[in-house]
């Protein structure tokens, strides 16, 4: 009996040690909107024995891997409504409001979307969006027009923020760029001079993964032909033909040999 009792004992402590919640949450690498999260999901397990000890596992997560469920029909009246009235300001903030929603209740909730929810918005609704955009600017602003140039960049996106101009060249004898300050430095007017794929904004502020999931959302695999026309190819710095500035115009002027990426005034920038 005394050797079941200390057998029973040294089995419920080496359990009962794993008892565990994780609460740390780090700040999501990629959104919308920066702001820590606000809900957790909690997956509990409990595990019974023989001995009718029980034991509670307890793991908290940050984001899902399964597609969210949403019942509510989603509007673009909004949106066509800024962009018809030439408001690109308003119709770049309402685009993000649309994505928060198209993400899921969790994106809802926390008021941003994660990189890795961006694959729960469908093509349908990336598309329409994109249209809208392309629509109200003659083809010069949405998210296929971006891809189209990121693809041309090669997926640098240095070279490519500069060609959006999201950056612009500092007036300085080194040549060195510094990251647009939002919303005064961006342009949100349609003009000659304004770059094409300028609009809309997607916040990059910890990195680039929010953006690339979207360049690369199966909505944008196939890029209309109707687009491709009068786009040159974006500098690579490999021809001695001038460096691109922030509004995607060559620059002859004489510039540092270091490369483009160790060329940034500034490591990052928020909108």
């Amino acid at each position: 009996m005394a050797t079941n009792s200390l057998h029973y004992s040294s089995i419920h402590h080496s359990l009962i040690k794993r008892h565990f919640h994780t609460s740390d949450t780090p700040l999501p690498p990629n959104s919308l909107f920066l702001k820590p999260p606000t809900t957790l999901n909690t997956n509990t397990t409990t595990l019974s024995f023989n001995n009718n000890s029980l034991v509670t596992f307890s793991i908290s997560q940050t984001t899902s891997t399964t597609p969210p469920t949403t019942s509510q029909t989603i509007s673009y009246d909004l949106l066509r409504h800024h962009l018809s009235s030439g408001d690109f300001q308003l119709a770049d903030e309402e685009t993000r409001r649309l994505l928060i929603v198209l993400a899921g209740e969790a994106a809802q909730k926390r008021g941003y979307v994660f990189f890795s929810e961006v694959q729960f918005i469908s093509e349908k609704d990336l598309k329409t969006i994109d249209e809208l955009w392309r629509e109200h600017s003659n083809n010069r602003f949405g998210y296929s027009v971006q891809k189209r140039i990121f693809d041309k960049a090669n997926g640098d996106f240095t070279k490519f923020f500069i060609k959006l101009g999201w950056m612009k060249k500092l007036d300085t004898e080194v040549e060195q760029y510094n990251y647009r300050s939002f919303p005064s430095e961006f342009m949100w007017e349609l003009n000659d001079d304004t770059p094409e794929g300028h609009l809309p904004l997607t916040n990059a502020l910890r990195g680039t993964r929010l953006l690339n999931n979207i360049l690369n959302h199966t909505a944008f695999d196939a890029v209309d032909n109707a687009q491709q026309g009068g786009e040159g190819e974006v500098d690579t710095g490999n021809k001695d033909k001038g460096t691109l500035t922030a509004t995607g115009l060559k620059d002859n002027t004489s510039s540092s040999s270091k490369p483009l990426a160790q060329r940034i005034f500034k490591p990052d920038y928020s909108f």
